[in-house]
Parts: structure tokens; sequence; C-alpha cells
């Protein structure tokens, strides 16, 4: 038989990649304090008007998704073929959403 198999520092599954340190719990529970802080700035600025609440929810809402996409989804580990692949889908979205809102407007 083939002894590397039967070798105690061999794992059936690994795929040989390199080992990325990932974050500790201080990191994520600083990546939730952010977000909570910027859920209760939105909540903040939709009693300030509703232009701020729009606005805010267009610059802020996006920020909070890219966090819990790269911390609690692991993006920050991926590689970058995965990393180019979502951001032209997120991309994408954006372009129909400025085509859909722009035709909402003018028409």
């Amino acid at each position: 038989m083939n002894e590397t198999l039967h070798s105690p520092d061999h794992h059936p599954y690994s795929l040989d990649e390199p080992h990325v340190e990932h974050p500790g719990y201080g990191t994520f529970i600083k990546v939730w304090a952010a977000l909570v802080v910027l859920t209760f700035c939105l909540v903040g600025l939709s009693h300030v008007s509703q232009s701020y609440a729009v606005w805010g929810l267009l610059t802020l809402t996006p920020l909070k998704a890219g966090l819990v996409f790269y911390y609690f989804m692991h993006l920050k580990y991926e590689g970058s073929l995965f990393k180019i692949v979502i951001l032209v889908t997120l991309g994408t979205l954006l372009i129909f959403f400025a085509l859909l809102f722009s035709d909402v407007a003018f028409h």
C-alpha cells in the first residue's frame, strides 16, 4: 500500500491550498458594532427627512452589505477570480437598477 495515505500528516480531504489565517472573534465583534452604528445612522436619517433617508439608504446600505459579504461570508479569503465575478454581477445589477429608475423618472 501507499505509505503517504497512512501517514498521520495526510488528510484525505485536503485540497493543499495555502493556509489563510481567519480573523478572531474581536474582528467579528468590531464589524458587528460597525453594522449596528450604521443601522442607527439610517434610523436617525429617516427621522430627519425622507430625502436624507433615501440618500442614506443608497449610500450606507451597500456599505453594510459589503461588510457582511467581506467578513461574515468570508469573501475576503476567496480568490481574485471569484471577487471579480461578484463585482461584475453587482455592477450589472446596478446598471439595471439605474435603467429602471431612469425609465420610471422620465416616463
